[in-house]
């Protein structure tokens, strides 16, 4: 509050500047006297004490209205976060259960494939001459 009467006793020197007949001396009594400036000034001004407070108040109000709103759209968006979060999580599992079928009916296919091609070498091989051209696909299938 000193820096506020300091202010207008500056204000109150400036105003009363142009008047030729004691005008600072007249400022600087009323300074000193803690009066306010004329009503001309003050709203030239613009700065009362009760102005000055009241906008302070103002000022406050807005902010914590401001912070509540930060605090609200903050946990909305948490909550969101962890919404979707809980969805991956499912979604993952969902994903993590599929390639495990997938590999086992893979794994499966490929025993099958390896008993047909183990079944048809012996076919082969056990039946009629031994120059057929089966000899290479046999060889093939038995590397996959």
């Amino acid at each position: 509050m000193g820096g506020a009467s300091a202010s207008a006793s500056s204000g109150a020197g400036a105003d009363e500047r142009p008047k030729e007949d004691g005008g600072k001396q007249g400022g600087q009594l009323a300074a000193a006297a803690g009066a306010q400036p004329p009503a001309a000034a003050g709203k030239k001004r613009g700065r009362t004490a009760g102005d000055k407070e009241q906008n302070r108040l103002k000022r406050l109000l807005r902010n914590r209205v401001s912070a509540q709103q930060a605090r609200e759209r903050k946990k909305a968006y948490l909550t969101e976060l962890e919404a979707k979060a809980k969805d991956l999580e499912v979604r993952n599992a969902e994903l993590e259960q599929r390639v495990s079928t997938l590999q086992n009916e893979n794994n499966t296919l490929r025993q099958i494939l390896k008993n047909t091609t183990a079944h048809a070498s012996k076919r082969s091989s056990g039946g009629g001459g031994g120059k057929g051209g089966d000899g290479g696909k046999k060889h093939h299938f038995a590397k996959s």
